[in-house]
This record gives C-alpha cells, structure tokens and sequence, in this order.
C-alpha cells in the first residue's frame, strides 16, 4: 500500500498556490474535474462568440429604435417602485458626483473604460492561466449576457440620466464629456453614440460583469491584492452606474440576479453542449474506422 502523496511545501506568511483543482459541492467545481477538463479553445475560435453577442445586443437596440416612450416609462415606474420601497439612493449620488469633480471625472472615465477592458482582460487571464476552468466560467458569461439581452428586448428601459428634468437626474457624462473622450449623448466616444444601446437599463450588465470578474479574481488569483481587488470592483462599479445617473438601484439587483440565473444555468449548458458533441463524435466515428476500400491485387 503507497503512503499518501504529500502535499507541496509553502513558505510561511506565502498563501498555497491555487490551481483548478474542484471543491466540494455544486457549482463551477462540479465541471472543472480533471476527468471533465478540456484543452481552452484557440482565440480565433471564440470570436464567432463574441460576434454573436454583438449581433444580438445591436438587435436589441434595433428593437428600441423609435419606441423610446415605453422605455422612458419603464424608467419613471423603477422610480417610483424604489420611492415605494424607501431603496432610491440614486438622486443623493448622482448629485454628488456630478458636483463633485474629483468623484465624477473618475467614475466617467471608469464607466466608459473598465466595462469593456476589465472583463476581456480576465477571460484572457484565464484561457491563459487557468484553461481547466475557462470553458465553464466562459459559457457562464455568455449565458448571463444572453439573459441580460432579452432582457434589453423585452424591457428596454430608460437610464436615470434619459428621464424627463422633472425626475431630478441629471447626466453626469455629459456634465463632464469635454474632460473625456465620450460624447454628451452617450459613453461612447463622440460622434458614435448612435452606435450604443442607451435604453438597456434593466439589467445593469456593467454591475453583473463586474460580479463576475469579482469572482473569478476572488476564486483564481494568488496575488491577495488582486483578491481584495476582487471583492471591490463590484461594489465601486454598482457606485460608479449609479452615481452616473446611468442604472437605478433595481438595475444592480437585475445584474446580480442575472449573474445567479447564469451561472444556474451553466452546468446543464455545459452537459447538453457534451452530449450533442459526443453524438456527432460517434456518428462520425464508423466512417472514420472503415476508412477507405482496399485496392485489388494487381494481375487478380
């Protein structure tokens, strides 16, 4: 009988390396076994991914276009349910970051920038660092995303900052856009804000990507910074969205719920994809074992 294996030392004051290796219970873990681990896809074949997202968030803003009235409906009825609720901490916020510069000029540049630069970075991260895990935590974005689109579609909604002056916000990016490279309509850079979906409030994926960078930071990273600095990114950005004017409070919560359903939904995505894949592997299978006739012998 061999005697257990031991484990790694590690330098005291020196956190133990953290690998792939699953922990006990349901969750990501349940599908990063190293019986279940798969090689991390080549960059080139995630693209058509990103493609497809792309396509159904420019769909969803397509389904806006010219109906921008229930959109701003939809914004002044999650007024007045926070109001009804005693939860509305967006006003407070959104005064004073736009009054006060050192607090909006920074929360302008990190809403703008970090969406979009953040969580590609930690997907690289990981296809790079931790391949075992990628493929799961991947289709548990996508997944969340997918959900955070139709809701886009089926509730397009309008940010605190598009509301009529009566509501009382006001557009701390445009307050600060000659500061920055975003235009006064939108945060995306000047001239192309016709090019974004303003009216996809509800949910907040700026807070539920957040979350889930939070968390891959939190699971994976040895640094103990970065780890801290994974708890905090959610919580600075659901700040940021809100003291910009542009997600209410329910928006946060939406993200958050959506990053829940996603990640819920992750573990049946990822046995369904495997059991359609190995159905095409063993159909093809008996074309490739009979492989070609052999030849006749020559003068037969």
């Amino acid at each position: 009988m061999s005697s257990p294996r031991p484990s790694p030392p590690t330098t005291p004051g020196r956190p133990r390396p953290r690998d792939d290796r699953p922990v006990h219970g349901s969750g990501p873990s349940a599908d990063v076994s190293p019986a279940r681990r798969r090689p991390a896809p080549r960059w080139w074949a995630e693209l058509p991914l990103i493609a497809l997202v792309y396509a159904a968030y420019s769909g969803g803003r397509l389904l806006v276009a010219g109906g921008t009235g229930s959109a701003v409906a939809h914004g002044e009825a999650i007024v007045r349910l926070e109001h009804t609720l005693r939860i509305s901490p967006e006003h407070a916020l959104n005064q004073l970051f736009t009054h006060q510069a050192w607090l909006g000029v920074p929360a302008c540049f990190a809403y703008a920038t970090l969406h979009y630069v953040i969580t590609p970075a930690v997907l690289v991260w990981l296809w790079r660092r931790h391949s075992g895990s990628y493929l799961y935590m991947r289709t548990w974005l996508m997944i969340s995303t997918l959900l955070g689109l139709i809701g886009f579609s089926l509730l397009p909604t309008a940010p605190p900052r598009l509301l009529p002056a009566a509501a009382g916000f006001q557009d701390t990016m445009a307050h600060f856009s000659h500061l920055g490279w975003w235009g006064a309509d939108a945060s995306a850079p000047q001239g192309l804000g016709g090019m974004t979906n303003q009216y996809a409030a509800m949910p907040s994926l700026h807070v539920g990507w957040a979350l889930w960078c939070g968390v891959m930071l939190w699971r994976y990273a040895e640094n103990r910074v970065l780890r801290v600095a994974g708890l905090a990114y959610p919580v600075a950005i659901t700040f940021v969205v809100l003291g910009t004017a542009n997600h209410y409070l329910l928006d946060a919560v939406a993200g958050v719920a959506v990053m829940i359903v996603g990640l819920l939904l992750t573990r049946p995505a990822r046995h369904l994809t495997a059991r359609v894949r190995s159905r095409f592997a063993r159909r093809a299978a008996p074309a490739a074992v009979a492989g070609p006739a052999p030849a006749s012998p020559a003068g037969r």
